[in-house]
């Protein structure tokens, strides 16, 4: 046994023995002698003997680790690259390489500036493939770089934990002009949009029920959700803006309802905290029309199966999804292979830098190399804001 003390100490409680002892101990007696090709049958195995609703058994993160080397298993019996065998465990009809969500702006709990929304991302959505779009947002990220460099010193380049900048901006609408700057000195207006990740749950009073858009400043400045949603319709109209995600608290449905409906074919809006990648939580969103988009990550629902139920739901419902990384990654490369499995056309995971986010724009250029002329590069939902 592993001393209960020792472990809450060990990494400042952050350790894995635990989670390798689960993967070692009870789930490897559950898998060992059953087939890899078997998905379904072995994610639906672990659920039920971690007889949890949120895995807190085992913990999801250990279930998904064997959850994907399982599936990773499956391709090679298959003799198939990965990317390939999630489409056929989907039933996807059409492998797609997705636009890179570029996070470069950083505010929120994620920053030390005074920004109440978490991330601005640039996205390559007029491309001809996928090596081509990301290399349009390395030059964007550099221009940015420049600019940030230029205007607030040295400081404001040093990078987040996603790869982005956090400049010493205080007002939520400034990064919207020093992205659409950047993208004008790349030589990309038009070309290259842009996304948002509000994180609203993070600034959202709930014993005023407002906003406050200023939570990291000692004098807030409040805004109601009827105001909020005034906001970011004015921004979508002002900017290039295709994707606005958690842009309110994950239980203001009435709110996510009327901005989705307010911008309904102009701009998708992305349910994270609102979803949790939980079907019961899709489920309810599809019903209170509350959003349009998915957020998948698959650590956060913790086996593979259900990662692929979720988005299949999603796409159902006409919703598109995006395929993110978390904030604490590791250099796997998994949710590459899921997002072109998956035909999404979406998918964040940082900006062009840091090993552990680059890993993944890495293998989409060698999945697109491998699909060679059959390589389909983009999401139509983002398409259609090219014909605005």
């Amino acid at each position: 046994g592993i001393n209960a003390e020792y472990m809450g100490k060990r990494y400042n409680g952050k350790g894995v023995l635990k989670a390798v002892a689960n993967v070692n101990g009870p789930l490897r007696e559950a898998v060992i002698g059953k087939s890899v090709t078997d998905q379904k049958g072995l994610d639906k195995l672990m659920i039920e003997l971690d007889a949890t609703p949120s895995k807190t058994n085992f913990g999801a993160n250990a279930i998904l680790g064997v959850s994907m080397a399982v599936c990773r298993a499956g391709a090679a019996v298959a003799g198939v690259p990965l990317y390939k065998y999630i489409a056929s465990l989907a039933g996807t009809k059409e492998l797609r390489l997705p636009v890179p969500c570029l996070n470069v702006i950083n505010g929120g709990s994620h920053a030390g500036n005074a920004l109440a929304m978490q991330e601005y991302m640039i996205a390559p959505v007029d491309a001809p493939s996928f090596a081509e779009a990301l290399r349009m947002g390395c030059e964007v990220y550099a221009a940015l770089k420049g600019i940030l460099k230029k205007r607030y010193g040295i400081d404001s380049v040093n990078v987040g934990d996603e790869g982005g900048f956090a400049p010493p901006v205080k007002d939520s609408k400034e990064p919207l002009d020093l992205l659409n700057e950047a993208i004008a000195a790349a030589g990309y207006t038009g070309k290259v949009k842009i996304c948002m990740d509000c994180a609203a749950s993070e600034f959202w009073k709930a014993d005023k029920k407002a906003y406050d858009l200023a939570f990291k400043s000692d004098v807030p400045n409040m805004m109601d959700g009827i105001k909020l949603v005034d906001t970011y319709v004015e921004w979508a109209k002002a900017y290039p803006i295709v994707s606005i995600e958690d842009p309110f608290d994950q239980d203001d449905w009435e709110m996510w309802s009327k901005l989705t409906a307010a911008l309904q074919g102009e701009c998708q809006i992305v349910g994270d905290d609102l979803t949790v990648t939980n079907t019961d939580r899709i489920k309810t969103a599809i019903d209170k029309a509350a959003c349009s988009s998915l957020l998948l990550k698959v650590n956060q629902i913790g086996t593979v199966s259900e990662a692929i139920s979720a988005a299949q739901l999603a796409h159902s419902s006409g919703w598109t999804v995006m395929v993110s990384h978390r904030s604490g990654e590791t250099s796997d490369t998994f949710i590459a292979d899921l997002v072109v499995g998956l035909g999404t056309g979406q998918i964040k995971s940082g900006a062009p830098c840091r090993g552990e986010r680059t890993a993944k724009y890495n293998q989409l250029i060698r999945i697109e190399e491998d699909l060679g002329a059959a390589a389909i590069y983009g999401s139509p939902r983002f398409n259609e804001s090219l014909k605005k």
